[in-house]
Order: structure tokens, then sequence, then C-alpha cells
């Protein structure tokens, strides 16, 4: 059965995940732990497998029994990847519980992912296939698991993402290198497929990126002291009119301070929109 999706232009470049990556292991380490054996799917890794490899390295520096799997719909990627994975093994690297397979989003697995990590992989649907996606990958996961999804630039320094339970509400990360920001608004062209062409008047993204660069501009003369107290300084204006989350593990001036600030995804979410609860 052919896998279901798209291929992809299959751009990757090593540390383009890193922020993703970072996050998911420290905001979603309680759902990773809850499970025995936690499998962890990297959806569409493209033309190299090094951001999986990456993941695999991350996630199991704080679950060591976890098991990561990368899925391509291209065999020719699939292919590649095991002979890289073959090599490196060869070379002593060892790497139990890492594998290659063919698949998209029917996510073919032995059994059912804690997590799905989906990045750069919506870009090329239109806006209804996104909602088609989300709701067929969040059927796909264990009880209690989380999908996210979205988009980051080339050499990861930007990146927006949605992070998706298998039921319940979820949230939206928006994550910047601080010292090459010039405004939050930037963060716009890296809005995962379901918000990107939601970025007008009269939508709650629209207000929310408004009302960031207003926050930014009013914080100036923090800017004296840094790019990263200015920032903090414009999240704290911020949450003020916004539901942006203040505690940890997924929110709060510690992830503030990484050029992180995350919020509900219902807070954003399109006007009668089939997206999630």
């Amino acid at each position: 059965m052919r896998p279901e999706g798209e291929i992809t232009r299959g751009t990757t470049n090593p540390s383009r995940l890193r922020k993703p990556d970072r996050w998911i292991t420290q905001a979603l380490l309680p759902a990773l732990r809850a499970a025995e054996r936690p499998l962890v799917i990297d959806l569409g890794f493209g033309a190299s497998p090094v951001t999986t490899l990456e993941l695999y390295r991350v996630i199991r520096a704080v679950v060591p029994a976890a098991e990561v799997i990368g899925l391509e719909i291209d065999p020719e990627r699939v292919s590649a990847a095991r002979r890289r994975l073959a090599a490196l093994r060869a070379a002593g690297a060892g790497l139990p519980g890492l594998d290659f397979a063919l698949g998209g989003f029917e996510l073919p697995a032995p059994r059912r992912p804690a997590l799905v990590r989906a990045f750069n992989v919506l870009r090329q649907y239109p806006q209804e296939g996104a909602w088609a996606a989300w709701a067929r990958l969040r059927a796909g996961l264990a009880d209690g698991g989380v999908l996210v999804e979205g988009t980051c630039d080339e050499i990861g320094r930007r990146a927006v993402w949605v992070s998706l339970p298998a039921r319940g509400p979820g949230l939206i990360t928006f994550s910047t290198r601080l010292a090459s920001l010039h405004r939050p608004s930037d963060l716009a062209e890296r809005l995962p497929k379901a918000l990107i062409h939601r970025n007008v008047p009269g939508e709650p993204v629209h207000a929310f990126l408004r009302d960031f660069d207003r926050a930014w501009d009013a914080a100036a003369p923090y800017s004296a002291f840094g790019a990263r107290q200015r920032w903090l300084a414009a999240v704290a204006s911020l949450a003020e009119a916004w539901p942006v989350l203040r505690y940890p593990p997924r929110g709060g001036p510690r992830r503030w301070r990484l050029g992180e600030v995350s919020l509900p995804w219902a807070a954003l979410a399109p006007p009668g929109s089939t997206s999630p609860d």
C-alpha cells in the first residue's frame, strides 16, 4: 500500500530542529516517561537522516528506553538512511532502538507512538490538507501521546510549532534566536500551515503578532541590557492581554529566557475552523 502523503523537498541541515527538540525533551518529558518503552516517530525526515539522529540522541539522553523510527515516503531516502545507520553501527556507534522505514501519515510501526515529530512536512499542502493530516496523525497516537507539528527556517533560528495531544487541547509555541530577532512578527513566516494564510486583520494570530510587536516596541529601553531582557519584558507585558503560559514545564520565565513563548492553541485557532480542541 502506498504511504499517505506527498514527497517534500527534503531540505535539512544539522541542528535545524534543536529548538523543538529541546522543548520536546523538557516540556513533554512527563508524557515520554509515562510509557514503559515509548516509541517516537520522526515523520518526513528528508533527504538526510541527520535530524532523526539528533532527535534519537536527545530523547535517549532523558528516556534511555525510548525507540525512534524515522519515516519517509520516498524509498530512496529510506535506503540512504538505512545505509548511513549501518555505516555508523559498523563504526561502533551502536544506536540501539533506532530505525528508518517507509511510511507517511498512516504511521506504520510496531505500536502506536508516544510522540510524532513532523516538521516542515505540511508546507506544500492546502490548509484543508493540514487539518486532515492533524486528525489522521492524532488518531494514530498512543494514549497520552502528542503530535508536534511545525515549521522552522533552514538553520533553526526561528520556529513555530503546535503540540497536539491524542485528545484534549493543544498548545502553540513561538521560538527564536533572540540575537537575530528584529521584531516578534518576523516569526510569521514560520507559522504552521494551519495559520500561515490567516495572518490578516481580523484573525487571532494577526492580533497576537500585532500586540507582540507593540509590547516589543514598548520594551525598547530594555535593549540596553540585551535582547533577552527586552524579550522578557515584552513577553511579560503580552501575558497581561493574552493567555501566555506562565508556569513550567511549558511556560514561565525559564522558557521565555530561551526565546520561547507558548499559549493555548485555542487562543489563535481560526474562527470556525475544523481545528483540534
